[in-house]
């Protein structure tokens, strides 16, 4: 990579430089555990290529921070944080689910990153990044839709012409007779839906190989808030006869060996429930029925208490390492 130096990182670019090397380095931990499991061809290769991009961006990362006299994160380590060789957790087709979700979170990543830089040599890595991310996705989305474990969203009827709101009861929900859900609101629950269901398999998967009863503890609250999500969400796709997204728990097995360093199940988990209330906010956003707006309020507000005590755990044992951030001048003038 050929970087040039212009300006100083900005603020920005400095903490989406920090997290994509923290990010990238749980990858390769959890990537390279996954590459000695799987068995199925098609669904090795996109791990093996999903795991070649996280150790390349590794090292491009480590070229922005040394060139501009960063300290490197200390991130995640293969001889500290996942036992390579630990047996099966995982089937052939939750990996193969876990690759297309890890894309799509790294392609609303990118781009957001993207957006936001400035200097050129940044902007070009994070831009290559997102192509790389939506390859990774397009992969893994092409091989799920021929295996039939890809389940698309729901379908809506052809209108026979266009048509404008023109009562206020399009906004109502609480009582009386609700209207149907329109387009945006069904993408938005579902798509919220799907990435609780997965989160519950995940969360069944942590709890099994957690050593820490406090983790193993927290995975479990976990998994039971996210269980609720999605009888909730599920609920309203239900009342309007709309299909929910298929359970991945059985794609667990039993084991509960060590495989991954209760350090790094953490900030994935952490990780997923910010991303989660940022998905959280959007469907509010663009949800006009007002019982969702409240559902959603409702449930952002608990787990971003989840979200919380996770840091806290994170902050008694000394796991959560500390992004970018301005001078403290009080601390520096109390020496």
């Amino acid at each position: 990579m050929n970087v040039e130096h212009h300006a100083r990182l900005s603020a920005t670019e400095i903490t989406q430089l920090w997290s994509a090397y923290m990010n990238d380095s749980m990858a390769i931990c959890v990537l390279t555990y996954m590459d000695n499991i799987v068995e199925d061809e098609g669904v090795k290769e996109i791990v093996n290529y999903g795991l070649k991009l996280s150790e390349s961006h590794k090292e491009k990362l480590k070229a922005f921070f040394n060139m501009e006299k960063y300290p490197i994160p200390v991130g995640f380590h293969l001889n500290e944080d996942v036992d390579v060789n630990a047996e099966r957790l995982y089937s052939d087709t939750y990996i193969l689910n876990f690759m297309r979700d890890m894309a799509q979170v790294g392609m609303n990543n990118y781009s957001m990153a993207t957006s936001l830089a400035a200097r050129e040599d940044v902007y070009n890595y994070f831009s290559a990044c997102f192509v790389e991310s939506n390859k990774l996705h397009r992969m893994a989305k092409d091989l799920m839709l021929s295996k039939g474990v890809y389940v698309r969203s729901p379908n809506l009827p052809i209108p026979s012409k266009v048509d404008f709101v023109k009562k206020q009861s399009f906004l109502t929900g609480w009582f009386g007779e609700r209207r149907p859900l329109t387009g945006m609101e069904i993408s938005n629950l579902y798509a919220n839906m799907q990435r609780n269901v997965l989160g519950v398999a995940a969360l069944i998967s942590f709890s099994q190989v957690a050593k820490s009863k406090e983790v193993r503890q927290f995975m479990q609250r976990g998994k039971e808030i996210a269980e609720k999500h999605v009888e909730v969400l599920g609920s309203i796709l239900r009342e309007n006869e709309l299909p929910a997204p298929m359970s991945w728990n059985a794609e667990i097995t039993e084991n509960t060996s060590f495989v991954f360093s209760d350090k790094l199940m953490m900030f994935q988990i952490t990780a997923l429930v910010g991303i989660g209330i940022g998905n959280y906010g959007l469907s509010l956003a663009t949800s006009h029925r007002r019982d969702l707006v409240a559902q959603y309020t409702r449930l952002t507000t608990e787990i971003m208490k989840y979200s919380e005590d996770g840091a806290n755990i994170m902050i008694s044992n000394g796991w959560l390492e500390e992004p970018p951030r301005e001078s403290d001048r009080q601390e520096l003038a109390d020496g």
